[in-house]
């Protein structure tokens, strides 16, 4: 054969290489849900697809038996072609079989590397799902005419592995998609430009993967807004604080909002109780560490909806109900413990007003403005952590980065303020 017809398959070698390469990493690192959701729509390479993420054993086999065969016939060719282009380079001293063999070696598995294994596989993880899809009839072939080859690959293999371990593999049931596969689809949706409803729904699936790892201090109310009365309170407190605060339930303690004993509910109060205690209701009692998915299960269990969060003391840190539980995975829900419309206003030049109840995490997260963390989770308790008691209303402090005005304060407690991002020091 011809020195040109020789390198022309070499090049359809190495470029065959390459898409067995390129496409056997298109196929481990593609979405498999986003194959299976688009099979579903009707989509014939999806189809196609589709069988092999339920048995990707015969993807494999083909790209190993395609690759391999390739391979073979590219060093066949290549060492050819080096042959003579060696022996007219090297010195006569050095044209013995052994160098010719190393150096015919070394050159041939550099460049079948290069531009048949690093380059092609690169260039297919970038983009593996248009890269698996645009390929797929083209493989489709080739699963074909290999059949023969890489069935009995296949059959080979597994009478090896039963001779040797005395075990015959079983065929394992492939899943369509991990969890991982799902986190990752719902990533991607949620930064695409789609429909505010298909928004909500990524969110909400998002949240849903997420759930397990919430914790109750993550979405309790913080016992500075929880509505509690004494035990030994006569019942016509009890009812005019049913009435200021127009929550449904209400926490009962004794002696100390530390010593919660269980709450009462107001539709008790039509039975005409003479004390509070005989309509108490005991409450759940959870550590602000325990998981919510563990709490929504002890919500159904004891048909309740409303749990105490203990601190790390024993004390009250505050208190969840079923719907903040809920509001984790679906979004907001209007509830009787929700505050309504929290201060929130960007003033320009690195200037806000905020509340104080707002989480830190929420103003890092919206406003990138890189509060630390630390043993509070609102921005008054930034405040009140770095500053020795509780500033009065119109004092300004400086706390870290920041130049933080009180705007407003509701007893001891601080309402509104404004904050200012200082220019950090190099």
């Amino acid at each position: 054969m011809d020195y040109y017809s020789s390198w022309l398959i070499i090049l359809i070698t190495v470029a065959l290489s390459a898409f067995f390469s390129g496409i056997e990493i298109a196929f481990i690192t593609a979405s498999k849900l986003r194959i299976e959701l688009k099979s579903k729509q009707g989509s014939f390479i999806a189809r196609i697809l589709s069988v092999y993420v339920k048995e990707p054993s015969r993807f494999i086999s083909t790209t190993l038996v395609g690759n391999n065969i390739v391979l073979v016939i590219y060093g066949i060719f290549m060492g050819a072609v080096l042959e003579g282009a060696i022996r007219g380079i090297l010195p006569v001293s050095y044209q013995n079989e052994a160098v010719i063999l190393l150096v015919q070696t070394f050159i041939s598995t550099a460049f079948v590397l290069v531009f048949g294994e690093f380059l092609p596989k690169i260039l297919f993880r970038s983009n593996p799902d248009q890269m698996l899809f645009g390929f797929a009839l083209l493989f489709q072939g080739f699963y074909y005419l290999f059949i023969p080859v890489s069935r009995l690959v296949e059959w080979i293999s597994v009478n090896i592995i039963a001779l040797v371990t005395r075990v015959r593999p079983q065929k394992q049931k492939s899943y369509a998609f991990t969890r991982l596969d799902l986190d990752h689809y719902i990533t991607e949706s949620a930064n695409m430009d789609l429909e505010e409803d298909a928004d909500i729904d990524a969110e909400m699936f998002k949240n849903a993967l997420d759930f397990d790892k919430l914790k109750a201090r993550d979405c309790m109310v913080p016992r500075t807004e929880v509505v509690a009365i004494e035990l030994e309170e006569p019942i016509d407190e009890l009812y005019k604080l049913f009435l200021e605060s127009g929550h449904s339930k209400i926490l009962v303690y004794k002696d100390s909002i530390d010593n919660i004993i269980g709450y009462v509910h107001q539709v008790d109060m039509f039975k005409h109780p003479k004390q509070i205690k005989n309509i108490l209701i005991p409450i759940i009692m959870v550590t602000e560490s325990a998981p919510a998915n563990e709490l929504l299960k002890k919500f159904t269990a004891e048909r309740k909806s409303i749990a105490l969060i203990l601190d790390e003391f024993g004390g009250t840190a505050g208190i969840v109900t079923l719907e903040d539980v809920i509001e984790e995975i679906i979004g907001d829900i209007d509830d009787e413990h929700d505050v309504e419309e929290l201060l929130e206003k960007e003033l320009g030049n690195g200037e806000y007003e905020f509340s104080a109840r707002l989480e830190v995490d929420y103003l890092n997260e919206n406003y990138t403005l890189e509060i630390p963390e630390g043993d509070y989770d609102t921005l008054g308790g930034f405040i009140i952590s770095h500053h020795e008691d509780i500033p009065d209303a119109g004092e300004t402090l400086t706390i870290e980065h920041f130049e933080i005005t009180i705007l407003k304060k509701e007893g001891a407690r601080i309402d509104e303020v404004r904050l200012k991002v200082l220019e950090q020091e190099e």
